[in-house]
């Protein structure tokens, strides 16, 4: 498969710190990637530098054939993105803000409502569709933000710890879609601290610590010689 995300020597630096240090990977089209490290280890700084948030401090990458450098713009109209924080503006509803996200990509109206029929069957917040963004739980918020991003149907979507706040039946329905969606050459790339679910859905890793990445690989080999993440994990990062 071809690489649909490439980065050389990604660097982030924030005054003298390297929250990203010099980090060189690509993500082939149709993988479920994990970046796993732990809180502070610059998982949320890659994905700002990918998805044209904010400019690395030196290299280069590329998403879906697009410079991020060059053409963010361009970088971020073709993906979906998922922060970790969920912050829809909070004078919309519910279902505005997913009108406004699918308006802003330049949907068909018959086909925005569609997919917000879609999204907030499949989530189970039908009851919350006129419920202010403000007035929701954090939980119903970060359904919200994950709708959003697949409202477009993009070939590539980023998400920033996808399952923190969400209850055990949801969190079943968006790893079993995650899965679909690659399934169908969708790609994803999503970080997260919670081993378990890395374990349960990726098809490869990347292990970032205090900014570097100190491992990648495929998931399936990777158990078959170590039976479980954590123990991996833990001893690449010294736990």
């Amino acid at each position: 498969m071809k690489a649909v995300i490439e980065a050389r020597g990604l660097t982030k630096k924030f005054g003298p710190l390297a929250a990203v240090n010099n980090t060189t990977f690509s993500v082939s089209k149709g993988e479920l990637f994990g970046l796993l490290g732990a809180n502070g280890s610059g998982k949320t700084t890659m994905i700002k530098m990918l998805t044209g948030q904010i400019k690395p401090t030196r290299g280069k990458a590329s998403v879906l054939g697009l410079d991020v450098l060059k053409d963010p713009i361009g970088v971020r109209a073709a993906i979906g993105v998922m922060p970790e924080q969920e912050n829809p503006p909070s004078f919309l509803t519910a279902e505005e803000y997913l009108h406004f996200a699918g308006s802003i990509r330049r949907m068909e109206k018959k086909k925005i409502k569609e997919r917000c029929d879609e999204w907030f069957k499949r989530l189970r917040f039908q009851d919350q569709r006129t419920v202010l963004c403000k007035d929701l739980s954090r939980g119903t918020r970060q359904k919200l933000m994950f709708a959003q991003c697949f409202m477009h149907e993009p070939e590539m979507v980023f998400i920033d710890e996808p399952l923190i706040n969400l209850d055990p039946v949801i969190q079943k329905k968006v790893k079993d879609y995650l899965r679909q969606y690659t399934l169908r050459g969708g790609t994803v790339f999503f970080s997260t601290h919670v081993l378990e679910i890395a374990e349960e859905i990726c098809t490869s890793i990347g292990v970032l610590d205090q900014g570097k990445l100190i491992y990648q690989g495929k998931m399936n080999p990777l158990l078959k010689k170590r039976k479980r993440l954590e123990s991996f994990f833990l001893e690449l990062v010294g736990g």
